[in-house]
């Protein structure tokens, strides 16, 4: 997947933000620094977006790739429900994607174009109205919603709990490698709030490059 960390210009609450987090935790406040001139940068379309998030999952950024590519390939450089849904998921599947995923993005295709999610109203919805909305496609769970809360939408206060890079990340600087729990997450992350989008993605990068895009699997 492309890297998300060429800046073209920083969300409104970027560096508000950044001062709060550097002021109120002792591990951002090394961290942020060194990579001032990277931020969050958001992604495409909704639908692009929730259709890579959605063959991105479970799989390595090599694989994920691939199968990008052979969707693209089949349905258009910036695929749209409407070029999706002329295919079925055998044909999808002849084009190269696995068949959960032919039949994720068709459902995907389908909620669009049938005007079940309505992205034009996700910005008068709270988080959990969003998540609520996606969870209802198939093959979408809460750390996909997330993710897309995170590299869509935009959101400042999002702590992708299910993210197994967040937590290694957590692991690495805050318990010295040791296993940490989604309790313990938590707990650190009271102090990043209502920033917690920012602190997630320095500590993704802080990581690789790579996990800044759509997070971790």
């Amino acid at each position: 997947m492309d890297s998300v960390i060429v800046s073209s210009g920083r969300p409104d609450f970027w560096e508000e933000a950044c001062t709060h987090l550097m002021g109120r935790d002792r591990i951002l406040k090394r961290l942020i620094p060194r990579h001032a001139a990277e931020c969050l940068v958001l992604s495409e379309a909704p639908f692009v977006t929730l259709a890579r998030l959605l063959i991105g999952q479970q799989v390595s950024l090599k694989t994920a790739e691939t199968t990008w590519t052979a969707f693209t390939e089949a349905c258009g450089r910036n695929p749209t429900p409407k070029s999706v849904l002329k295919y079925t998921d055998a044909q999808l599947h002849q084009s190269g994607l696995p068949k959960r995923k032919a039949l994720y993005l068709l459902d995907l295709a389908q909620h669009f174009s049938e005007r079940k999610v309505r992205p034009s109203r996700w910005d008068e919805m709270d988080d959990e109205a969003v998540i609520a909305q996606l969870c209802a496609i198939r093959g979408i769970g809460r750390w996909t919603a997330e993710m897309f809360l995170i590299f869509s939408l935009g959101r400042p206060d999002v702590l992708p709990l299910d993210d197994p890079g967040l937590l290694k990340a957590i692991s690495m600087h805050y318990f010295s490698g040791e296993p940490v729990s989604r309790f313990e997450a938590r707990e650190v992350a009271q102090a990043w709030a209502p920033w917690r989008t920012v602190a997630s993605w320095y500590l993704w990068r802080s990581l690789d490059p790579a996990t800044v895009q759509y997070g971790t699997t």
